[in-house]
């Protein structure tokens, strides 16, 4: 399988197969780039491969199916994407750039900084900056802990882009590395702009909420929500999750979930409040009703909560069992690593000790969990 993979990539970007297909082909190709920007993940990797494998614009498809590949957290299969698409023969320029951006960002993900700054300086050498490459650049010197040069990136990146998201990418960037000082300036300059709309309200609760204020957040949210915005909605039961009122977030993500088209974050959310409240069998359920919508991050986060909830349940039989599939789909994660070999010694010593009283108050899942759920992860296609 293998073998024929390369000798078809072999044939198309030498020109061997005939880029015209057969209008089915395009099809493929149609409808891979329709359910992309869908966030059809799944179905647009799928068409995406067909195409491929037809020679149907060689290029664009192994781009499509690497951006699908990174939405699916398949970062080193979505790296062969983009490093297959970039060696074909017809790479328009600005088709070019966009793919080392990703595969820049993909390098990023599983911590190849070396060749993450080699794609971006290749990018510096060749195109004109923009606020993205920028905010990248700065990212991926912040990994390697050239501070200076990401305060300059980042600074760039804010004077192209002064928009709320980009603070939050940079301030989210900046609290990875524990210097949230740094990042906190960029949410400062973010809210001393006037909210025009909706989504500007939203935005500015988004800030708030990261600021731990959360009374004005609130009060920014709601004005949002009242005029539709059901991302708000979602972030009003994330700030009550934060001042531990599940009752009040429980609402929340139920509103969530009847107002929006991809309800998983809101059912991921439901599952927290279970969580919170010690009610496991009702957050399986919340978990399993998500994970028929998830993908990318919120297919992780959601996995993660569920290994979770089996620890809590003290059937750290099944928990290994997650932990270990969640393993093989999220290898690099070290958490679930330290998560796993926990759950071993608990499995063992039930073995060892079968029917004896065992205890869950020491679990790394209690000082975790928080951590590792994101009911507002999102990625840029």
């Amino acid at each position: 399988m293998k073998n024929r993979k390369i000798a078809v990539f072999l044939a198309v970007c030498l020109g061997i197969v005939s880029f015209s297909g057969c209008s089915s082909d395009m099809k493929n190709y149609r409808q891979a780039s329709s359910d992309l920007e869908a966030e059809k993940y799944d179905e647009a990797l799928q068409e995406f491969e067909t195409a491929i494998a037809a020679g149907v614009n060689p290029a664009g498809s192994y781009r499509g199916a690497g951006v699908a590949n990174v939405h699916l957290g398949n970062y080193k299969e979505a790296i062969e994407n983009f490093t297959d698409a970039l060696n074909c023969k017809k790479v328009g320029k600005s088709l070019k750039k966009d793919i080392l951006s990703y595969r820049a960002a993909a390098y990023l993900k599983i911590k190849a900084y070396d060749e993450a700054m080699a794609d971006c300086q290749s990018i510096a050498a060749d195109y004109d900056m923009d606020a993205d490459v920028y905010f990248l650049t700065g990212e991926v010197a912040l990994a390697m802990d050239s501070y200076e040069e990401a305060s300059t990136d980042f600074e760039q990146a804010y004077g192209e882009e002064a928009t709320y998201d980009m603070a939050i990418r940079i301030y989210s960037a900046y609290l990875e590395k524990d210097m949230e000082a740094d990042g906190t300036r960029y949410l400062e300059a973010a809210l001393a702009k006037t909210a025009d709309n909706a989504q500007d309200h939203c935005d500015r609760g988004r800030v708030y909420y990261y600021m731990s204020d959360y009374d004005n957040a609130q009060k920014e949210l709601q004005e949002a929500a009242d005029d539709g915005n059901t991302e708000a909605v979602l972030l009003q039961g994330m700030v009550y999750m934060e001042q531990k009122d599940t009752a009040s977030a429980r609402k929340k993500f139920e509103e969530y979930v009847s107002q929006a088209e991809d309800s998983a974050r809101g059912f991921n959310g439901l599952a927290l409040c279970d969580i919170e409240d010690g009610d496991y069998d009702s957050a399986l359920s919340n978990i399993s009703s998500a994970l028929t919508f998830a993908e990318g991050e919120e297919l992780k986060s959601l996995l993660f909560n569920e290994m979770t909830v089996y620890e809590k349940k003290l059937d750290f039989a099944t928990a290994k069992q997650k932990a270990e599939e969640y393993l093989e789909l999220y290898p690099d994660d070290k958490t679930m690593k330290k998560e796993l070999a926990f759950l071993k010694t608990r499995v063992t010593g039930q073995n060892e000790n079968s029917g004896a009283e065992t205890t869950a108050g020491d679990t790394a899942a209690d000082s975790s969990t928080a951590d590792n759920t994101n009911t507002n992860s999102s990625e840029e296609q």
